[in-house]
């Protein structure tokens, strides 16, 4: 049997199981920004029959918990889930921590970022009880944290991941870092010679190359060898710079072996994932998230979602659904030991995860928070994109 509520401006969901006595029963909270207040009016909704975009991929999100919600079977159990608007103008997450609404909680499941994360990664710690971080790939500076778990991996653990690949892989190979000036590729930079000097001593031959706008495959083929592979990490989160990069390499990719390896948001740039461009050329990317798709439980989730919205579910409606079904059925096996479950395998759902502690300092025992360290390596070819390894 299932229920949905509105209360103090939250939806509340309740999800119960086949048996006739009284149930154990779990309280989940469910936050995502719905910006509510910002599309309905005293007059009601004010954007007729379009959702605006800023508001798009928290419902979808939302609604995609909601598809899991309705399709989880756990007999036995009880569930409460709360859905949260953190954009809410009136009992906003602040006020709701202070006024103790959500102290009855015993899961944080968030597409959050900036403000509304580190107030769900206080309020965990505050009460010792889990909080995934689903969409936010920042630590958000939080330390000493222990019941924060961040799924979408960050930048950091991105760059660690590619330069683990080359060094298992690549480590005699010909191998460059272009980047362009900028404070974000400072950091990419650093994150890299950090890997590759553990010790102080760089255990493979990266060469880094500043480049600008007017970078060219003239101005980088003299220093590639045709008889030698090159492996060019792209070391910049910016449109203009990867797609200058990736023509550089398109013109020199016949004559010279090469792999680009670019950062995790080249999935998004539209010069890639149109077809027709870069049609020979495969460009690589890292990703905590890869799904084709053709599993049960995305069938499961396509279909209801075309029957209750008439529409496919969007990649956020898939990431709520997962990460709703994942941690809420490990909540009800592990209600009082979750943190160490947290890389049980019978609950994947779309993705494998590879949940690790991590402390910026050594010394410390308490970790500064959990992140998801398994990354994809999924290819870009003729703007179709496909898992690499």
């Amino acid at each position: 049997m299932k229920k949905c509520i509105v209360f103090f401006g939250l939806l509340c969901c309740t999800l119960a199981g086949f048996a006739q006595t009284p149930v154990p029963g779990y309280k989940i909270g469910i936050f995502a920004p719905l910006y509510l207040d910002s599309l309905f009016s005293s007059t009601g909704y004010k954007y007729g029959k379009e959702i605006p975009r800023f508001a798009q991929p928290g419902l979808d999100f939302v609604q995609g918990a909601q598809v899991a919600l309705d399709s989880m079977n756990l007999p036995g159990n009880t569930i409460d889930a709360y859905i949260f608007d953190t954009k809410a103008y009136t009992r906003n997450l602040s006020q709701l921590v202070r006024s103790h609404q959500l102290d009855s909680l015993q899961l944080l499941i968030g597409s959050v970022r900036d403000a509304e994360y580190k107030t769900l990664a206080d309020f965990a710690l505050s009460k010792n009880i889990p909080f995934i971080s689903v969409t936010y790939p920042n630590d958000g500076n939080i330390t000493s944290n222990p019941f924060t778990v961040i799924v979408n991996s960050t930048l950091k653990a991105h760059c660690e991941g590619i330069y683990s690949y080359i060094l298992q892989n690549h480590g005699t190979d010909n191998i460059f870092l272009l980047r362009k000036k900028g404070s974000q590729e400072d950091k990419v930079a650093m994150y890299f010679k950090t890997s590759n000097e553990p010790d102080g001593k760089p255990l493979l031959n990266i060469k880094t190359i500043t480049i600008d706008s007017t970078f060219s495959s003239d101005q980088f083929k003299n220093k590639l060898d045709s008889n030698r592979q090159t492996i060019i990490i792209g070391a910049s989160l910016d449109e203009s710079f990867a797609a200058s990069v990736a023509n550089a390499c398109n013109d020199l990719f016949e004559t010279y072996p090469l792999k680009l390896i670019g950062m995790p948001n080249w999935d998004g740039f539209k010069t890639f994932l149109k077809k027709g461009n870069y049609s020979d050329l495969p460009i690589y990317f890292t990703s905590p998230y890869y799904n084709n798709k053709w599993d049960a439980y995305s069938k499961l989730l396509i279909s209801a979602y075309n029957k209750k919205f008439k529409t496919r579910p969007s990649d956020m409606a898939f990431k709520g659904f997962e990460a709703t079904c994942m941690f809420t059925r490990l909540l009800t096996r592990f209600p009082n030991d979750f943190m160490n479950h947290l890389n049980d395998k019978s609950y994947k759902v779309f993705c494998d995860y590879n949940f690790r502690p991590v402390s910026a300092k050594k010394e410390v025992a308490i970790p500064d928070y959990f992140e998801n360290k398994h990354l994809y390596f999924v290819r870009i070819l003729d703007g179709s994109l496909s898992k690499a390894w």
